[in-house]
């Protein structure tokens, strides 16, 4: 019944005290307002008592692993210890949100990159469409925004910046290059070197190396006639301009074209709101996406932390399958009873009740700490159930007593102490844990600790209490306790 009403999360979410914002404007925008728009967030950040720094990095450096222009930026700040982290961090969030009119958002370092790693996305849900035109998937990408943009649970949702820009576009004429003498490959290197300049040396002083390169002044480059009237050496030793041999022209082309699986993509991705049901807002997603229909060769998947929680959910229901059947047997073994070892196999899911009400009771979320805190109670439950289990066994036949109230009054009192003396050590173990709450380096432990708690409790009174009663109900088959009964007054 508490199950079905918790949330869950992949990952939670980690209090790291270094923040990364991603900062998009659109395309088009220039390196200047790109630097003016970042030195100016990173002064009302650094505004924020607390904040100890920010630095930015914007655009593409030479062999970098980044492969966005100049309208993509990233900003980074740290934030002291002394300073309330969930309070730093809300007015961090308002600063942000105070620049309309771009993709931004907060997250930390290690959050970020686990999402990258996931998917190339830094979004907790992604939906990703493929196709072969790039215009086409902007406009489809625009069409499911709108779409899922408003899904419960979703927060920060856009499309990716794949948009067309106007572009100088140089297309050669060929007979009118052969008549001055000149190949295409010329033509190519010559205006190269004038636009984005060549290399033809290197300088080293103090310890360093400087590359040597021949550009032309920034006057000489900077507008449309300018790349139109470029000049051209031909051979002679006479000069053309590019127009002379090339229809230099204004065109639109995409700022990026990404691909995947051997096909062109497009991503609209958004971030879960706090304490959102990563599983419901995927489920959302899929069902209002599973109402748009897509033009012919077009097609979409949903990816992100959903998708994976999805995976490792079934891959964990194979393996647990697989576990399960070995453990029963086990069990069947260690009895000498398939009855005993249904009766201990099926009681052991009831041992983590405890642990779901815990959860409930608390922030109603289920992540990798509280599947960390089952796997603890399951374990500490199967080894109490087994030892009770076996000590009834061991005073039925070592010691003679019949099986009755009586041997499971006596079983469970002397498996009193040991069972409590475990419970006891391991929940003052785990207290601190919980005590703390969810500070900064126990966002696994905490949700682990409180799960363990809630678990001991029921695991307790399960073993204490449920167990005695049903193996004095079903330890023994009918016709077992009939005979038992039958040879009680000869025995007496």
């Amino acid at each position: 019944l508490v199950y079905p009403t918790m949330a869950s999360q992949l990952l939670p979410n980690f209090k790291e005290r270094d923040f990364l914002m991603h900062w998009l404007t659109e395309p088009s925008t220039s390196v200047k307002e790109e630097q003016r728009i970042s030195i100016e967030a990173c002064k009302d950040l650094r505004a924020i008592p607390g904040v100890r720094n920010c630095g930015s990095h914007i655009g593409q450096a030479l062999l970098s692993d980044e492969v966005y222009g100049a309208y993509f930026g990233e900003n980074w700040i740290s934030v002291d210890k002394s300073v309330d982290y969930d309070d730093t961090l809300e007015r961090v969030n308002k600063v942000v949100d105070s620049y309309p009119g771009m993709q931004r958002d907060v997250q930390t370092y290690l959050r970020e990159r686990i999402k990258e790693v996931l998917t190339g996305s830094s979004g907790a849900v992604v939906v990703r469409i493929y196709g072969p035109e790039p215009k086409k998937l902007t406009e489809l990408s625009e069409m499911v925004l709108k779409k899922i943009g408003d899904t419960p649970g979703l927060t920060e949702a856009a499309a990716a910046l794949q948009k067309e820009l106007p572009q100088i576009e140089v297309e050669l004429d060929l007979d009118k290059a052969q008549a001055y003498g000149l190949k295409p490959g010329d033509i190519r290197r010559q205006s190269s070197a004038f636009v984005a300049s060549e290399e033809v040396s290197d300088i080293f002083a103090d310890g360093k190396a400087y590359d040597v390169h021949v550009w032309t002044l920034e006057s000489a480059r900077n507008s449309f006639d300018d790349i139109q009237q470029m000049p051209i050496d031909v051979p002679g030793g006479k000069k053309i301009e590019l127009q002379d041999v090339a229809d230099v022209r204004i065109a639109p082309s995409p700022n990026a074209i990404l691909r995947d699986d051997q096909s062109r993509r497009i991503d609209v991705e958004g971030n879960l709101v706090e304490g959102g049901d990563l599983d419901k807002t995927v489920d959302e997603v899929e069902r209002r996406m599973a109402e748009i229909d897509l033009p012919p060769e077009y097609s979409y998947k949903v990816l992100g932390e959903g998708s994976e929680l999805n995976a490792a959910e079934s891959r964990l229901g194979t393996f647990g399958l697989a576990a399960a059947a070995a453990i029963l047997l086990l069990l069947q073994a260690a009895f000498g009873s398939m009855r005993l070892a249904l009766l201990a196999f099926l009681l052991l899911p009831m041992s983590l009740v405890g642990g779901l009400l815990a959860v409930k009771m608390g922030d109603g979320i289920l992540s990798l700490g509280s599947l960390v805190g089952f796997l603890t109670v399951f374990g500490i439950a199967a080894r109490n159930g087994i030892l009770m289990i076996s000590h009834f066994q061991h005073l039925e036949k070592e010691e003679g007593v019949p099986f009755g109230m009586e041997l499971v009054m006596r079983g469970a009192k002397e498996r009193l102490a040991p069972i409590l003396m475990t419970a006891t050590a391991t929940g003052l173990a785990i207290v601190p844990l919980a005590a703390a709450g969810s500070i900064p380096g126990h966002e696994i432990e905490h949700p682990m600790a409180i799960v363990i708690l809630g678990g001991l409790v029921t695991s307790t009174l399960l073993n204490l209490f449920i167990i005695p009663s049903l193996y004095l109900k079903f330890g023994k088959s009918r016709k077992e306790k009939a005979a038992l009964a039958a040879a009680a007054p000869a025995t007496g």
